[in-house]
């Protein structure tokens, strides 16, 4: 059971690790640098806060590298009780989302070079410059709904295996199933019905709140002893 709890924890900082830095590079850059809608706009502040974007660039690339790390451990924990799951854990969450991401970030570098007013691109006036900016951090959002599919489909195994664990609330994997459901509903809505949207992401952003409690019981139940019941 200790090294049970050992695993835990590991798993359980990792992911706390994950959520902290995740939103930098997801959720604060893209909303203080991007204008929706306006091309112009969103180069000029690229330009002028270049070290934010590459901040959100680099925070990226370093939750990434966390996850893998966070799916290993979790595989760990996890293989004893069905390993068949925890091999659809590693694919979903690791092997196949991790790439797109790395590959996906190369957008944002591309925004980069084209505001940096670099010599070989005086071919192009300023406003062909900014759409072209603007172009690419549009693709990067788009590179993020796509790549969310896979953020939902390994919550499937996680919280299937948490389910069976027994060493874990079974609750806690139901509301992982359920952010699941939410990460792939606001992922095929937006990118085959953004009409919707908007509409669709309030109720799917409260389901993918239900990823937060097995971060924090994680991290918790593998620093402390469990409970002992009396007989």
């Amino acid at each position: 059971m200790a090294e049970v709890k050992r695993q835990a924890r590991t798993a359980g900082l990792l992911y706390l690790l994950l959520l902290i830095t995740a939103p930098i590079g997801l959720v604060y850059v893209p909303g203080t640098l991007f204008v929706t809608g306006n091309a112009s706009s969103t180069a000029d502040h690229i330009r002028t806060s270049e070290s934010l974007l590459r901040i959100g660039i680099a925070s990226e690339l370093f939750h990434q590298v966390v996850l893998v790390f966070l799916v290993l451990a979790l595989y760990r924990l996890f293989k004893g009780v069905n390993e068949a799951h925890a091999r659809q854990l590693v694919i979903f969450g690791a092997l196949v989302s991790v790439p797109i991401v790395f590959l996906n970030v190369l957008n944002e570098i591309a925004a980069l070079i084209l505001v940096s007013g670099a010599e070989f691109l005086s071919v192009f006036d300023k406003s062909q410059l900014d759409a072209l900016a603007y172009l690419f951090v549009r693709l990067h959002s788009q590179g993020i709904n796509v790549v969310e599919i896979f953020w939902g489909l390994w919550l499937f195994p996680f919280g299937m295996l948490v389910r069976r664990a027994g060493f874990i609330p079974g609750a806690l994997g139901v509301l992982l199933i359920l952010a699941g459901c939410g990460y792939i509903a606001h992922s095929l809505t937006t990118l085959m019905l953004p009409q919707y949207a908007h509409m669709v992401g309030e109720l799917t952003s409260f389901l993918e709140f239900g990823e937060l409690p097995i971060i924090f019981w994680l991290a918790i139940w593998g620093a402390k002893e469990p409970p002992v019941r009396s007989s």
